[in-house]
């Protein structure tokens, strides 16, 4: 966490790394959780700045931050994560935005221990496409309101995500359920081809890579959010293959 600005004055400057709230003081946020993944491995330096939902966009055009991504009518959209980099050059850092194009940056900037390894890249852009564009839609239902729930809202009169929907109950809730474990399950069958490499737990046979990053930040999401409906189910599915990565990836889930 980030010291009294009196005792950083003559400190080397930091990457900041913008997280947004919630109710309780641990990260959850699975896009922010894939950067500070990131950070961890290459043993970064960096603190993080909390930043409320409601300002958000204030904040980043403050920084003068890239959107994310641009509406259909061509508004920009302003979400987070985004980082903010001076160690480079202090006088003009380095902002971005957008989960991938960050860590495509860091990568670059910071080429020692590798989340792509060489060749990979392609195989793991796919990956994470397929994680975000298919394997967590079905998980949406249940935990886009448990996390809409989590965000620091200020009054009555803050704006909420547009996709704000009531929580799921009863049959329902259970129905979404078994649509995420097969979506597990299939996930499960695709990486059981790599147990002759390694100890088939991570995606690359080996070595931890961005792409067991973007997934363990889902697990993280899953275990945060829905810890005894969620995460009590998801641990103990394809005998323990979660709860595995989970524990492989644990020490890299500092929290600065």
């Amino acid at each position: 966490m980030s010291r009294p600005a009196s005792s950083r004055q003559n400190s080397p400057p930091v990457i900041t790394l913008y997280d947004i709230p919630g109710h309780t003081p641990q990260p959850w946020a699975p896009n922010i959780w894939r950067i500070r993944f990131i950070l961890n491995y290459k043993r970064l330096r960096y603190r993080t700045i909390w930043v409320e939902f409601p300002d958000v966009e204030e904040t980043l055009r403050g920084l003068s931050a890239p959107p994310s991504s641009t509406r259909s009518d061509g508004r920009p959209v302003y979400t987070l994560p985004v980082i903010v980099d001076p160690t480079r050059n202090p006088m003009r850092p380095e902002i971005f935005a957008n989960t991938n194009h960050i860590a495509e940056y860091l990568e670059a900037a910071y080429p020692a221990r590798p989340v792509f390894p060489d060749g990979s890249r392609a195989v793991q852009a796919l990956f994470v496409h397929y994680i975000q564009e298919v394997f967590a839609k079905p998980l949406l239902p249940i935990m886009v309101p448990l996390s809409h729930q989590q965000l620091q809202l200020r009054g009555h009169g803050a704006r909420v995500p547009q996709q704000m929907a009531p929580a799921l109950s009863g049959p329902q809730r259970e129905q979404a359920w078994q649509a995420v474990k097969e979506q597990f399950d299939f996930l499960a069958r695709i990486l059981d081809k790599n147990s002759g490499d390694g100890d088939g737990t991570v995606t690359m046979g080996r070595e931890v890579s961005y792409a067991d990053f973007a997934l363990c930040s889902v697990l993280i999401w899953i275990e945060r959010m829905a810890a005894h409906d969620g995460w009590t189910r998801v641990r103990t599915w394809n005998n323990g293959r979660w709860l595995r990565l989970w524990e492989r990836c644990r020490e890299y889930m500092d929290e600065y």
